[in-house]
């Protein structure tokens, strides 16, 4: 697998209902949107970056080469950013994260291409750390799409309810780099701010 062969999704297409309706990618750290951080750690790994958003796009389009948004109404999740991207991607392969994870790991795609050469028999590849896994950073090939537009077809809509139904390989990087640390609300942002003081690119 080829960086070239790889499309980077990064995923702020969400209502940002815990962040009391801001859209969480412009959400500012040290001074930078929050999707700004996580472009700059995604990029190198990938051969081109999308976004994915429902508003703002012309924020959006400063950060990528193109901002897809969903095809279903409503904000309807992560799933449904991916699936609108998968429908119309030039590459092979999908690389998604999350617009509020700024601190995600330099060798992410690396180490998920990794697993997936490794295991053979796997759908996809997803992060995880010592604590927990992060599903939405994930590497997926993109024939995965009709199955994923079948299960939102029929009203799904959980990543791990999707995932149920696939073989993922799971990598587990290290909890002490804050790699997949995230902000679901107003107070999470000191927290993080602390956080990427040493560790931001």
């Amino acid at each position: 697998m080829e960086r070239n062969d790889i499309t980077g999704l990064i995923l702020a297409g969400g209502a940002g209902r815990r962040m009391r309706g801001r859209d969480k990618g412009l959400v500012e750290l040290h001074g930078r949107p929050l999707a700004a951080w996580t472009a700059d750690r995604l990029r190198p790994q990938v051969g081109r970056l999308w976004i994915s958003a429902n508003r703002n796009a012309e924020h959006y389009a400063a950060l990528a080469e193109r901002v897809i948004p969903d095809r279903l109404d409503g904000y309807q999740g992560p799933l449904a950013g991916i699936a609108a991207t998968l429908a119309v991607i030039e590459t092979p392969w999908l690389l998604t994260c999350p617009c509020d994870t700024p601190l995600l790991p330099a060798d992410l795609c690396t180490c998920l291409a990794a697993a997936l050469a490794a295991d053979p028999d796997a759908d996809l590849a997803i992060a995880a750390d010592t604590e927990r896994q992060h599903p939405l950073h994930a590497l997926l090939p993109a024939r995965l799409a009709p199955g994923l537009d079948a299960y939102l077809a029929d009203g799904g809509r959980s990543v791990r309810g999707w995932l149920a139904g696939l073989r993922p390989v799971v990598v587990t990087f290290d909890a002490a780099h804050h790699a997949f640390d995230n902000i679901n609300s107003p107070a999470d942002i000191a927290s993080l701010t602390a956080a990427s003081g040493s560790a931001a690119p």
